[in-house]
């Protein structure tokens, strides 16, 4: 929902602007272009160079620039955008906000704007909890005012602890997605249609300390789930156990066993598009242990009985109410690729396969690239090695085309 979407910076003046610029990287890199406002106080923790080399843009200071407000600018900046952004908000702008002063150049844009303002509070906690900020709080969110934030933790100027910190960037930036989404609709190729998205490995207990997993990162699930979000799609995510941030815009919904995603995929049906990139075990004990199994001297291991785990991807292509519209699995093989791919292809009724080679020297495993295969009824496109997150853009083109063409 950043793409291409305009967003008026205020950074305030707080020692917590520094972290205003990793806010800035943060927001251009899923697209927005960013206007900053900065007030006198935090000019005297960072410089409007800094903050005007990292948004490329011009940097706003002075409420009276004559150059500036001879198309009085306060009111195009107020009006020709589509977010205000506030980080941090101290205390003392919050209160000038909630009182409707405008003495300044980023409260009278806020005074005169009709676009959606999110907030990120920072300063004491003492002054948060002070009564004057509660009541402005109080004003401000009557007045429609969004806030992320403050966080708990250690604050940087005085070493006391408590609910002050600013929100992280990474953080500020969902939040800020998560508004134009709500404010705006959904836009893009995807706009209004489901997709459902699994990812990473599962993990089959044995006893209660040790489990079946494989080498799976949950890279390309989540690279395709974060594609999906930006191209305006309302997005499930099944995951299993990874080690990565939720994307934004998506619904996360987090697994451990093959039998848990299968659950999982079937609550979230129906959808328009089903995306099985999650590697899940075939395998699973029959019966795990309900104590850590123990050596017993003999030197012989224990017997382990195995029972086999329900094929989601199968369960899906055969369902007889709500198969997806487009079904898309993945095939990671280690030998014969693009014949058991096109094999895995009729088998499970699906109507693309994603096949790649996962041999360990190829590094795709864990790694940031990919070389996939896309193989279809209609035949193979071999796609060049590309960065995961190229081919999950790729992969999400395709599939707007092939329901826009269904659609016609």
């Amino acid at each position: 929902m950043l793409r291409d979407a305009r967003v008026v910076l205020i950074l305030s003046g707080g020692i917590a602007v520094y972290k205003s610029l990793d806010l800035i990287r943060r927001l251009r890199e899923r697209g927005a272009v960013v206007t900053a406002i900065m007030t006198s106080g935090a000019q005297q923790f960072i410089t409007p160079l800094a903050v005007g080399a990292l948004t490329g843009q011009p940097v706003y200071t002075e409420l009276f620039d004559r150059e500036a407000e001879q198309d009085v600018g306060h009111i195009r900046l107020a009006r020709d955008h589509d977010l205000i952004l506030v980080a941090p908000a101290t205390a003392n702008l919050m209160a000038r906000m909630a009182n409707g002063l405008a003495d300044d150049l980023a409260t009278a844009v806020l005074l005169a704007t009709d676009k959606p303002v999110l907030m990120a509070p920072a300063m004491n906690p003492k002054m948060w909890d002070a009564p004057a900020t509660r009541r402005n709080h109080a004003t401000l969110i009557g007045d429609g005012v969004q806030f992320i934030g403050p966080n708990a933790g250690e604050m940087a100027e005085s070493g006391e602890a408590g609910v002050g910190r600013m929100a992280e960037p990474l953080e500020i930036a969902r939040a800020a997605a998560a508004l134009l989404r709500k404010v705006k609709g959904p836009v893009g190729p995807l706009a209004g249609r489901k997709v459902l998205i699994t990812a990473g490995p599962t993990h089959e207990p044995i006893d209660p300390v040790r489990y079946i997993a494989n080498r799976s990162s949950g890279k390309q699930g989540y690279a395709i789930a974060a594609a999906a979000a930006a191209a305006g799609a309302e997005v499930t995510l099944v995951s299993g156990p990874v080690s990565l941030a939720d994307p934004d815009g998506v619904t996360v919904v987090r697994v451990e066993s093959a039998r848990e995603m299968l659950t999982a995929v079937e609550a979230a049906l129906p959808a328009d598009v089903a995306i099985m990139a999650a590697a899940v075990a075939d395998w699973r004990m029959a019966e795990d242990a309900a104590q850590k199994i123990k050596k017993d001297g003999s030197g012989k291991p224990p017997t382990l009985q195995f029972a086999e785990n329900p094929d989601i991807l199968a369960t899906l292509g055969h369902h007889a109410a709500l198969r997806p519209r487009l079904l898309v699995g993945f095939a990671a093989e280690t030998q014969n690729v693009l014949d058991n791919a096109a094999s895995k292809l009729t088998r499970k009724n699906a109507d693309w396969i994603v096949a790649n080679d996962v041999s360990p020297a190829t590094g795709i495993m864990g790694g940031d690239r990919n070389t996939v295969h896309l193989v279809s009824r209609d035949g193979v496109e071999d796609w060049p090695d590309l960065a995961k997150g190229e081919v999950a853009t790729r992969l999400v083109e395709r599939i707007a085309f092939a329901l826009g063409a269904r659609d016609a």
